[in-house]
């Protein structure tokens, strides 16, 4: 996935109301960029950071810019948890992720479950229905581990719930973590910081729900899936 335009260099001064960030461009001037982000970003904020922003010409926008990625330790990391299917259902397309591969039909946003809708379902004549939740994943607490989550999230645990009962009724379920950061290897569940999420995960595999890892280069052109765990 390829940004539409080219990412703008700045230094961030403070994330507040979850959405919002206030950077300063290399000219001097301050900006408020907006956040698509709704996780804690523990240890992706910290003031002086130097982040990229995508600037937007659209003038029914509120705000002119959006925060993209952040620079951790020498890695860029993609924070904007909206572009995710996008990233994810492009490398479907292209064959890069193997273990979602061979089906003919790509939907998003599909209801399912109680009152949900799947990221996407996956359809092939002669085979079930493959339902995929997309998680993104910026936390790293060690050194080449990549952890989710980074806070508590009631509406990921629901999900497992429900990814667990479309298999009990004959589909396939995946739930697939994008891992958008360039300085990690391996993947774990961060059971410290929400211990329900995470029986919740052990209770949806053991149901059958598949997990997978993918991992993304992050780069200022663009964030693009290389390869599975």
């Amino acid at each position: 996935m390829l940004f539409p335009s080219p990412l703008v260099p700045a230094r961030l001064v403070r994330r507040y109301k979850r959405f919002l960030a206030d950077c300063r461009l290399d000219d001097g001037e301050e900006v408020t960029a907006h956040v698509a982000n709704s996780g804690s970003m523990l240890g992706l904020a910290t003031p002086g950071s130097r982040v990229y922003l995508a600037p937007s010409s659209d003038p029914k926008r509120k705000l002119a810019w959006s925060w993209q990625l952040v620079e951790v330790d020498g890695a860029l990391v993609g924070i904007d948890t909206g572009l995710s299917n996008r990233i994810v259902a492009e490398a479907i397309a292209g064959g890069r992720i193997r273990a979602l591969a061979g089906y003919d039909r790509l939907r998003r946003e599909v209801p399912y479950g109680e009152r949900s809708r799947v990221d996407m379902l996956l359809e092939g004549d002669g085979r079930p229905p493959c339902y995929v939740e997309v998680k993104s994943v910026t936390l790293s607490r060690r050194p080449g581990l990549a952890e989710f989550p980074d806070a508590v999230t009631a509406r990921g645990a629901k999900h497992l719930a429900e990814l667990a009962a479309v298999v009990r009724g004959g589909a396939r379920a995946v739930l697939l973590y994008l891992v958008q950061r360039g300085d990690c290897h391996s993947f774990e569940l961060a059971a410290d910081i929400d211990p329900t999420y995470a029986a919740a995960a052990g209770a949806a595999r053991a149901a059958g729900v598949e997990r997978l890892v993918v991992h993304a280069d992050v780069m200022p052109a663009g964030i693009e899936i290389r390869s599975d765990f």
